[in-house]
């Protein structure tokens, strides 16, 4: 077998956030089932790390557009981490202040990558859960005059998942079947926005949506209620604090409703948080692929459709972030950071360069 190579891009970028999109799809070989394909898209290769570059991208450009974000405008938007690592990146590239607010129950390391960015992070309670950060981040653009990046209810969010993510999956399984797409959610971007191209495009595609489990605010049937701006009024009475980070906020956002509108998922399953986590310790260990928990809690689901999936399914897997943001969750719980006993007698069993006191 020949040595890998590499032939390069073609062409040089003018700035960061010109490498935003195009993540790879990747077969999984060795922990899916033999009778079908499992493929997922890994958007820990976007720049900042996540799915949520897209929207914040689009979110900014939209605004400065059509002049809802004026040259030196401060940004403000409430999120559990990804989309203010997003937005980070795209005001630092783009010159804008940001300030993020993030509710105190989520990483530390979020929060630290934010500032790392240029970013202020402002936090709120976590007994207020998230519509307590999304009211601070509405009351403060309002007094300040700040723009309210408003990820849960703007049309850009699912306008862009529509214009990039959707485009590239068609392109990505071009003469093929995609049998199943699965996919959680936050705001509801992906799904709305990659659902509308599917639907079009390919009908036959089912499109599987997941939840937590204690969490499970669509299963429920109710829809919190919102201002005539589509902002949520009220925190949803059937979400409970899960370890899904990035998933399913305390309110159903109004990107959400069109997705649950005009039917554009075929199932609705739920997870609970400790599967999500397996599975993701599974993807980095048995497939090298490193990601967060939301990813192994959709890659769960996934694996639950495999089951029943006729046998040469082609399912896809939305794979939101990477697993470098989870490192103070239960996500690295039982990594030790000192050596293990097998590491310390592997160590002993040569002598020299020992470290004392291991």
């Amino acid at each position: 077998m020949s040595i890998r190579t590499t032939t390069g891009h073609g062409r040089r970028y003018d700035s960061v956030l010109d490498v935003v999109g195009n993540t790879p799809v990747i077969r999984i070989n060795r922990i899916a089932p033999k009778n079908v394909n499992v493929y997922v898209k890994l958007e820990a290769a976007n720049p900042g790390g996540s799915v949520k570059d897209r929207l914040a991208l689009n979110i900014i450009e939209a605004a400065e557009r059509d002049g809802r974000l004026k040259p030196g405008q401060t940004v403000v938007e409430a999120t559990s981490g990804n989309t203010g690592i997003g937005l980070a990146m795209v005001c630092a590239a783009k010159g804008y202040p940001l300030v993020v607010i993030m509710a105190e129950s989520f990483s530390v390391e979020r929060r630290r990558l934010m500032r790392f960015l240029g970013a202020k992070v402002v936090l709120t309670p976590k007994e207020l859960k998230g519509f307590g950060m999304y009211t601070k981040a509405k009351d403060l653009a309002e007094k300040n005059g700040w723009f309210l990046a408003s990820q849960f209810e703007t049309a850009d969010n699912a306008d862009i998942h529509q214009a990039t993510t959707g485009r590239e999956i068609l392109a990505d399984f071009e003469g093929e079947r995609l049998d199943y797409f699965v996919t959680g959610y936050g705001t509801g971007g992906t799904v709305s926005g990659v659902g509308r191209v599917l639907r079009e495009h390919r009908p036959d595609t089912r499109i599987i949506l997941t939840e937590p489990a204690n969490a499970a605010i669509v299963s429920s049937g109710y829809v919190n209620t919102r201002n005539a701006d589509n902002q949520p009024t009220e925190g949803h009475p059937d979400f409970q604090p899960h370890p899904v980070q990035g998933w399913t906020p305390d309110f159903i956002p109004f990107v959400l409703q069109e997705a649950m509108d005009d039917k554009l998922y075929d199932e609705l399953h739920t997870i609970p948080g400790p599967e999500g986590i397996a599975w993701s310790r599974r993807l980095a260990a048995e497939e090298g692929i490193f990601v967060g928990i939301s990813a192994g809690a959709t890659l769960a689901t996934a694996m639950k459709v495999a089951e029943q999936a006729p046998d040469g399914s082609n399912i896809l897997v939305m794979l939101p972030d990477t697993g470098e943001r989870y490192l103070s969750t239960p996500l690295f719980e039982g990594v030790p950071e000192g050596m293990s006993d097998a590491e310390v007698e592997i160590m002993q069993s040569t002598p020299g360069q020992q470290l004392t006191g291991a």
